[in-house]
């Protein structure tokens, strides 16, 4: 059984079958699945990406204006997340395009309810069964279990703000995280106008993690980009 903290992931349904996507809803929702979009194009989907930042995706192959295939490209251009396709494409060439992409799964329609279930549960944990590591730095240590930044053996805590940030760009450690997905992280859903706010978390996080916070090694700055972490490894 997955944690209440992975019912919590933000999932995008992508099918153009309304019936379909209510199914596959009410199957989540019995789950206690409750953060989750829906889309029936892959204009729609990408729209909706942008600015719901999905932490887990269960595409449809075929749609009406291209395909998953080329969805999960292009939002994994900005985020990268598990994916399972869903779709009744059941040939040997589709599945194995979809696990070159980097598709976690692949399953064919009509399904069961308790095997999307037990595929959908099993990938959320393999994805994020590291949630609160020991994450070692260039200069420091983050204990995301206590919300804290070891450095020179002192402890400082994070604000629930700034574990949020550091938890965000930790999950895409070595990637660029935009800034309306950080926003998104330590905001909700509505994160507009917050750019200015996540710049100064942004800052007290470089006093608590950087020797020198000035010239950052670990949170870098990608000019008009986003952030991204450089991490030197785990322990647990």
């Amino acid at each position: 059984m997955c944690t209440d903290y992975i019912k919590q992931k933000r999932i995008l349904l992508v099918d153009d079958e309304q019936e379909l996507l209510e199914l596959v809803l009410s199957i989540l929702k019995e789950d206690g699945f409750q953060n989750m979009r829906t889309a029936k194009t892959a204009a729609e989907a990408a729209a909706v990406s942008k600015s719901y930042h999905p932490e887990f995706a269960i595409l449809d192959v075929m749609l009406p204006d291209g395909d998953g295939f080329q969805l999960m490209e292009q939002i994994r251009r900005v985020l990268d997340y598990p994916v399972l396709f869903l779709t009744a494409r059941g040939e040997e060439e589709d599945k194995f395009r979809g696990f070159e992409l980097g598709a976690d799964d692949y399953m064919v329609k009509p399904f069961l309810p308790k095997e999307l279930l037990f595929r959908v549960n099993a990938i959320l944990r393999r994805s994020y069964k590291d949630e609160n590591p020991l994450v070692k730095l260039a200069d420091s240590e983050i204990d995301f279990a206590r919300a804290e930044v070891i450095k020179n053996g002192t402890r400082t805590l994070l604000t629930a703000k700034e574990h949020s940030i550091l938890a965000a760009l930790y999950r895409n450690e070595g990637r660029i995280v935009t800034i309306d997905a950080l926003c998104e992280a330590a905001w909700g859903d509505n994160p507009f106008g917050y750019e200015n706010s996540l710049m100064a978390h942004i800052c007290r996080i470089r006093e608590k993690i950087e020797a020198n916070p000035s010239k950052p090694v670990s949170l870098l700055t990608v000019r008009g980009l986003g952030y991204k972490l450089i991490a030197e490894g785990k322990s647990w």
